[in-house]
């Protein structure tokens, strides 16, 4: 049976500062981006092995990037690319 991380706000996980990675969303104030990490996960990486390369990452970190992922996702406008 899969474990279920309950987060209250998985966004709070999330910083963005102008001196790390020119601004990009980061966890935790670290040097990690939200992109990386999804980047990672696209090529198949799994949770335990990004968590064993990054010791400083938590289970929640990845969660939280997945959640800022669906939440771009959710607020998109869609375009009929038949249209375009």
């Amino acid at each position: 049976m899969k474990e279920y991380i309950d987060m209250e706000n998985p966004l709070q996980r999330i910083t963005f500062d102008q001196q790390v990675l020119h601004g990009k969303p980061i966890i935790r104030g670290l040097r990690i981006s939200i992109e990386m990490i999804l980047e990672l996960l696209a090529k198949g990486v799994g949770t335990q092995e990004i968590l064993e390369d990054y010791p400083e990452l938590e289970p929640e970190d990845i969660q939280a990037a997945l959640f800022y992922a669906q939440q771009l996702v959710a607020g998109e406008l869609v375009f009929d690319r038949a249209l375009v």
